[in-house]
């Protein structure tokens, strides 16, 4: 049994849980190796958590470190440091299971469930995706009706990140009515998978293409739960759900710190060492063009937590934070795979392996860019709403409205001469999408500049690379692109008829 952690100050605690970590994963174990494997060792696990890095989301009164978000993010960032999977199970952990019992969980509950992860290194979950209705939760078929003392929950779930695997869940359900109709509202119910009233089993294990230390899988629910275990929303299930996959879309920037940063400083050692032609890969211009593009991405993420630690925190209604929400999860997740991509491109042949960071970076980062809301969705998101607020404005012109937007008006000058056109009447969806591309980068950017006294070199190269990528943006969406598949473009389409 583990002990509470010690309340040391944060920066002592993340410095020794840093090299706690890097302690386990480069000599006591060999990760490269491990990360072949499903799942993490036992005993691998038990020594990671030994440090109880999920006290940062548990509050003081419960023994917690107080649901800091700047500890949270460090927590998360040393971790996606060694491992972006182990990352993401603390992520699962802090967002989606911990801030949301903190904030919405009965006294009682929440007094059990946070001893026993400070004690026993417990797990939890949240269940929302369902077979047929990924992004689309609103028409979730898991059910639930009330019985004596509690609620009846029946369902199925999939892609739950450590399906089979956590100890308590948050499971996502509609009510059936008297007819057996489902209400348009969502209720949230703490399971208990020791309560075998509760338990809800792993049916089918998935084979996950990355992210191998994490099981997904089919999960199958027929549970009872006792009343206290309804989450208490402060006005509808709907509400809470927006407020809690906000705030976890805000603290996605901690999972890409420390896994941009591992990239970066490996790819900057590889290139410095690595001589081509008698002189160092780091002294071709295009590869110069591709590490500063990692460190854009490091830098903006930076800005991103900054952002977060002060918007994020459980005392914030995050139900109506859509366009930021979104900006930081979708533009993150973008340079995360992006960074990976070029860290494997720079390593050459080696990083074409599963058990070299930068190939296992790439398709462990990959999943980013559609969970929790798929990227050109949520670019779509920014779009609409920035959209909608125009046409109240009466204003045509982005430039000008973003001047005016709180998160955008001290980064908007930096690209006005490149967003200097209208806005049509009506939009595309794809263009839509474009836009919420162009309005995540100028909104990112404010988050750099709003760090003052961060690395000036950092913040000038950052801003040429956005200037180009809102460039490339603008010209896409200018060149009104309008094409459609052809379903049967079998006629005219063999070139050996033409050979």
């Amino acid at each position: 049994m583990s002990q509470i952690v010690e309340h040391v100050d944060f920066q002592t605690y993340i410095t020794d849980f840093s090299k706690h970590l890097r302690e386990l994963f480069r000599n006591e174990y060999d990760f490269n190796q491990i990360s072949l494997g499903r799942d993490l060792p036992a005993d691998f696990k038990a020594k990671i958590m030994a440090k109880n890095p999920l006290a940062v989301a548990i509050p003081e009164l419960h023994g917690g470190r107080g649901v800091n978000v700047k500890e949270c993010l460090g927590v998360l960032a040393a971790a996606s440091y060694e491992s972006l999977s182990l990352s993401l199970m603390f992520g699962i952990n802090i967002a989606l299971f911990l801030e949301p019992l903190a904030k919405y969980g009965n006294y009682a509950v929440q007094e059990r469930i946070f001893k026993k992860f400070l004690e026993e290194q417990a797990m939890g979950g949240l269940m929302i995706t369902e077979k047929a209705y990924g992004s689309d939760a609103l028409n979730m078929k898991t059910s639930y009706k009330e019985v004596e003392g509690g609620y009846k929950v029946d369902g199925e779930k999939h892609w739950q990140g450590l399906s089979g695997a956590a100890d308590f869940w948050l499971v996502t359900a509609r009510k059936a009515n008297e007819r057996g109709d489902l209400t348009r509202d969502i209720d949230f119910f703490v399971t208990d998978n020791s309560n075998p009233a509760q338990h809800i089993p792993m049916v089918e294990r998935y084979n996950n293409l990355g992210l191998y230390a994490i099981p997904y899988g089919i999960n199958q629910i027929d549970i009872t739960v006792p009343e206290e275990q309804k989450l208490q929303s402060e006005s509808t299930g709907l509400k809470l759900m927006l407020d809690m996959l906000h705030r976890s879309r805000l603290q996605f920037p901690g999972m890409g710190l420390g896994f941009i940063k591992r990239l970066m400083d490996e790819s900057l050692a590889h290139c410095q060492n690595r001589i081509v032609g008698g002189a160092p890969l780091a002294n071709l211009d295009a590869v110069k063009y591709q590490l500063s593009r990692i460190q854009a991405a490091y830098t903006i993420c930076s800005g991103m937590c900054a952002y977060s630690t002060a918007n994020s925190g459980i005392d914030k209604d995050l139900a109506s934070a859509s366009i930021e929400a979104n900006t930081l999860k979708a533009l993150i997740t973008d340079l995360m795979q992006e960074s990976a991509q070029i860290a494997l491109q720079l390593a050459g042949a080696n990083g074409y392996r599963l058990d070299h960071i930068a190939g296992r970076a790439v398709v462990d980062s990959r999943p980013f860019q559609i969970f929790e809301g798929s990227n050109e969705m949520l670019y779509g998101q920014i779009a609409d709403a920035i959209l909608k607020q125009m046409r109240k404005a009466k204003e045509t012109s982005l430039v000008n409205f973003l001047a005016n937007y709180a998160n955008a008006k001290e980064s908007i000058p930096y690209f006005a001469n490149i967003l200097d056109f209208t806005i049509d009447s009506t939009v595309s969806q794809r263009d839509a999408v474009t836009l919420g591309r162009i309005i995540a980068r100028v909104i990112s950017f404010q988050f750099v500049l709003n760090m003052n006294g961060f690395n000036s070199e950092l913040v000038e190269l950052t801003r040429q690379h956005m200037a180009t990528d809102i460039a490339m943006f603008a010209g896409q969406y200018l060149s009104k692109n309008i094409s459609s598949p052809i379903f049967e473009y079998q006629e005219n389409a063999d070139w050996t008829n033409f050979a």
